[in-house]
């Protein structure tokens, strides 16, 4: 056997590593086997062919490492593993629950003990709600203050 043949194949192999290092989160472990492939590949190269040819080895790694991460990494972005959609209002998507300001000013009652938070029956519908900051007992009647985002407080009714 060719004595070049089983250091390229070490660098085939190292190659490959590093692709699935790019697809497989390892934790930098895949990286330290494509690592120590191409340095074994390398004291192989240096130690029974020659110098010349080491540099040759050394060069091409320096040119192919890189370039393949970069193709590998433009791979990933069109691949199933990526995330392509972005979700847009135009999508239907929303990150908050729509028509909760019509709650303000509404008498219910308390469900559950809010301390601050829990559920307050309001309008015949049982729902998440937060106070101020004060303790409420349940079975107590309430008004919802004010909505923010997707919270509704609610205090003691007077």
């Amino acid at each position: 056997m060719k004595p070049y043949i089983f250091p390229i194949l070490l660098q085939i192999i190292g190659i490959l590593v590093v692709i699935a290092e790019i697809f497989i989160p390892s934790l930098g472990l895949l990286s330290a086997i494509a690592l120590s492939v191409f340095f074994y590949s390398l004291y192989l190269v240096f130690t029974t062919i020659s110098t010349t040819t080491g540099l040759i080895f050394i060069g091409l790694d320096i040119v192919l490492v890189p370039l393949l991460i970069i193709v590998g990494l433009k791979i990933l972005a069109k691949s199933p593993l990526a995330l392509r959609r972005k979700l847009s209002k135009q999508d239907g998507v929303v990150s908050q629950k729509q028509g909760l300001e019509a709650y303000i000013n509404m008498k219910g009652k308390s469900v559950t003990n809010l301390r601050p938070a829990g559920i307050a029956k309001i309008n015949s519908q049982r729902l998440d709600v937060v106070t101020d900051g004060e303790y409420i007992d349940a079975d107590t009647k309430i008004v919802v203050t004010g909505v923010t985002g997707n919270q509704i407080i609610v205090g003691k009714q007077l």
